[in-house]
């Protein structure tokens, strides 16, 4: 402790002087920006030339057909390999276009690139964890260790969470439900690692939150009965409300889409936050470097302190919204089988 007392002011002089020469062209809204956004490319470290990046697959269908090759192409000869162009500045920025126009693109982006690794990530947890139980009976020793947190999860979401939300019959809906907890909660423990593999804003896409919130949606719909279709085509209301004006039912059927539309906002608008609050915190250090040395190792102190706070902030985070996502969609399950009340 007393040797990081000894340290933190000259850890501080340095962010200092650093932020001195970064002052110049620093801009904490593109650096914003760039950590939340997706790209053909991982960067790590550095600006211009000097940039450390990972070159990722491109893969795209122009007019001249099918073309795979790395996103490096585009920093090499004239930048425009096979006749396609990567758009930095405007609406089309990002983008892989030809002569202007936006082609197919199938790319193994840098969000398509962690995910993966997540992936595999959680592929390898749930499989050790599984070996552990294989030769076990279920009277030996509980595990402990990494083993022993990962059934802690399991047991916790699925009498926590699923079986009060899905109620009787919660079994067939719990793989699904464990995936989405899970799956969410590595994706998002990983984007707060600033360097590769992680620093992938997954659950901050919105593709990747749509069709989490669309799988939801479409077992919702497949798992509904009799009960559950009445109730939104011929509710128990005064007939004034539903014929001849269908009033009701009009308000339950847009009820089905706004469900899985508030779960898809909600994860990805909560992570997005998150994340740009972080970077933006951190970008203080740099905006003050054409002040006084006093207020720059004020506001550098200050914003170490905030970037620790919010750091520990965005990791109870990582498991409220894994949690959140989980139980909202085990409550939407549940809902769709619920029986009526017998008087």
């Amino acid at each position: 402790m007393n040797k990081i007392k000894r340290l933190l002011p000259i850890f501080l002089m340095l962010m200092a002087f650093a932020s001195t020469a970064w002052s110049a062209e620093f801009s904490a809204k593109e650096v914003v920006l760039e950590h939340i956004k997706d790209s053909h490319e991982w960067h790590i470290t550095g600006e211009g030339e000097n940039a450390l990046v990972i070159p990722l697959p491109v893969i795209v269908k122009s007019s001249t057909g099918w073309h795979v090759f790395m996103s490096s192409a585009f920093e090499e000869g004239d930048g425009r390999p096979y006749g396609l162009e990567l758009v930095k500045e405007g609406e089309l920025a990002g983008k892989i276009v030809e002569n202007g126009e936006p082609v197919l693109d199938l790319s193994i982006t840098k969000t398509v690139a962690v995910m993966f690794i997540n992936v595999i990530l959680l592929l390898c947890c749930i499989l050790l964890s599984a070996r552990w139980y294989k030769n076990r009976k279920a009277s030996d020793k509980a595990p402990g260790g990494f083993v022993g947190f990962v059934e802690l999860l399991v047991m916790y979401v699925v009498d926590e969470i699923i079986k009060p939300g899905v109620g009787k019959g919660y079994e067939k809906y719990t793989p699904y439900l464990l995936t989405c907890f899970f799956f969410i909660f590595i994706c998002n423990v990983m984007g707060l690692i600033p360097f590769p593999p992680g620093s992938g804003n997954v659950t901050g896409n919105i593709a990747v939150t749509f069709f989490l919130a669309l799988c939801t949606f479409i077992i919702v719909q497949f798992s509904g009965n009799k009960h559950y279709w009445k109730d939104i085509f011929w509710p128990d209301v005064p007939t004034w409300l539903k014929a001849p004006i269908p009033i009701i039912p009009v308000i339950e059927f847009v009820g089905i889409f706004t469900k899985p539309f508030a779960l898809m906002i909600r994860l990805f608008a909560n992570m997005m936050a998150g994340h740009a609050i972080a970077v933006a915190i951190t970008c203080i250090i740099f905006l003050v470097a054409s002040q006084a040395i006093a207020v720059q190792l004020s506001m550098s102190v200050l914003s170490v302190i905030m970037s620790i706070f919010m750091m520990c902030l965005e990791c109870l985070v990582c498991f409220i919204q894994a949690m959140v996502f989980t139980m909202l969609s085990a409550v939407f399950i549940g809902l769709a089988k619920v029986e009526p009340e017998h008087e």
